[in-house]
């Protein structure tokens, strides 16, 4: 099942299904042209993973962790599907990032790697946008990646057991294909990373973690409409006004 969050043409917030002939919501099919799709959560918080493929790690000309690297996006960067992200004034390298986004089920802190599914309530596709003018020259990242819609989330949360071991993950700027890759790709696996990130915060019911992209980045310009692609959850699609 792929769940979705969206607001309804009388203007209130709904949790329906997204299926092949629609939205889903009681007796009512919607068309998703006819509802405005919502992010599907509202975390508190967002944890990314960084340089979680060996061929990004390399690409980036750095070394592949001994353990995920941890930063965090706050709740300004959330963004929704068919959404414009507009970053931030006078910044020349904008860029894209595929990710895998896993959506927590419930309030959870020092989860066993063998009980990390438990928590989880299911996955959705992330972009995590970036402004490398400042991503570089500062240690904590703040500007490079939490300014306002840098992480565009969506447009479903679909169940784990829907999305293969082995899902394909694309992005795509205007048609062409700048990424593509596979989660089996992953140097720290889903149930690790639940566990690691564990140890350190209590996690809510929403909150998100990013698991980290496949080798590809590249610019973002003015204009430019992005389809993020994960296999077995959907296809998210964003805008960028520079």
């Amino acid at each position: 099942m792929r769940h979705v969050r969206f607001r309804d043409p009388a203007g209130a917030i709904r949790n329906g299904n997204w299926t092949d002939d629609g939205i889903e919501f009681g007796e009512r099919t919607y068309k998703p042209s006819e509802v405005d799709v919502l992010p599907p959560s509202d975390p508190s918080k967002i944890i990314c993973v960084g340089l979680n493929y060996a061929n990004h790690a390399e690409e980036e000309g750095m070394e592949v962790p001994d353990r995920p690297l941890l930063f965090l996006k706050p709740p300004n960067t959330v963004a929704g599907h068919g959404d414009t992200i507009t970053p931030p004034e006078g910044k020349e390298t904008i860029e894209h990032e595929v990710e895998l986004g896993i959506v927590i089920g419930e309030q959870c802190r020092n989860v066993p790697e063998s009980e990390a599914m438990d928590v989880v309530a299911g996955y959705t596709v992330a972009d995590d946008v970036s402004n490398r003018d400042d991503q570089y020259v500062e240690q904590n990242w703040v500007r490079g990646k939490a300014f306002d819609g840098a992480c565009p989330l969506g447009p479903v949360v679909a169940d784990p057991e829907h999305v293969p071991d082995d899902a394909h993950v694309e992005l795509r700027v205007n048609g062409e294909v700048r990424q593509s890759s596979s989660i089996a790709e992953f140097i720290f696996s889903v149930p690790e990373l639940v566990a690691e990130i564990t140890q350190y915060m209590t996690l809510e019911e929403g909150d998100v973690i990013i698991t980290g992209t496949p080798a590809g980045v590249n610019s973002l310009e003015d204009g430019d409409e992005v389809e993020v692609e994960i296999e077995g959850i959907g296809t998210l699609e964003h805008a960028v006004e520079r």
